[in-house]
């Protein structure tokens, strides 16, 4: 991306060249001063645009969980029931992959608990509770099976990246069995939550 003039320089330009940061040097290294050197201005300049080192975190996390809601939401048109879960959890997945950087930001926004945060994040949530409709889980049943999915998404994201994965088995495939036996448990969730 070769840098913007100064002028009409806006915040999506700005979100975007952060997540190039990240996912090309990693999250650690979307500062204000490397940002200001990509973008070709001075750092002081993109405090017109959000307060800080703290704010550009929280924009970069903002941004990250709404690439993350669009492309499971992309992967779930014109599919349902166990064919949905699992095109959403490849696309999740992939995500990751091909976003490392700006899937770490979304893990990492300075206040988890701001308004805005946790508005992006609900809608991946409810995306998730949609999905799994299919499944007939309701109230607490249906949020326990998107921790549960989150969990195991996450986690294979997170090992894969850190070059946890040593073996020579195909890695979409061990996703796919881990889908399938998850959606086979989740059946039985009411089961487990008398006991």
């Amino acid at each position: 991306m070769s840098p913007r003039p100064k002028i009409g320089l806006d915040i999506s330009f700005i979100i975007e060249a952060a997540g190039e940061i990240a996912d090309q040097y990693g999250v650690q290294e979307v500062t204000l001063a490397s940002l200001a050197k990509k973008l070709g201005i001075r750092p002081p300049s993109l405090y017109n645009h959000f307060d800080g080192l703290t704010g550009l975190r929280k924009k970069l996390a903002i941004y990250g969980i709404d690439k993350l809601y669009e492309v499971m939401a992309d992967a779930a048109i014109g599919v349902s029931g166990t064919e949905a879960v699992i095109a959403v959890s490849q696309a999740y997945v992939n995500f990751a992959r091909k976003h490392p950087g700006i899937y770490e930001a979304t893990l990492l926004a300075p206040d988890p608990e701001d308004v805005d945060v946790q508005r992006a994040g609900a809608k991946i949530v409810d995306l998730s509770v949609r999905v799994l409709q299919a499944y007939q889980l309701e109230g607490e049943e249906a949020l326990h099976a998107v921790r549960g999915l989150r969990s195991i998404l996450h986690g294979f994201s997170s090992l894969e990246q850190k070059g946890g994965f040593k073996m020579s088995l195909d890695l979409n495939e061990s996703l796919l069995i881990i889908l399938k036996a998850f959606l086979a448990g989740i059946g039985q969730i009411d089961r487990l939550m008398e006991g």
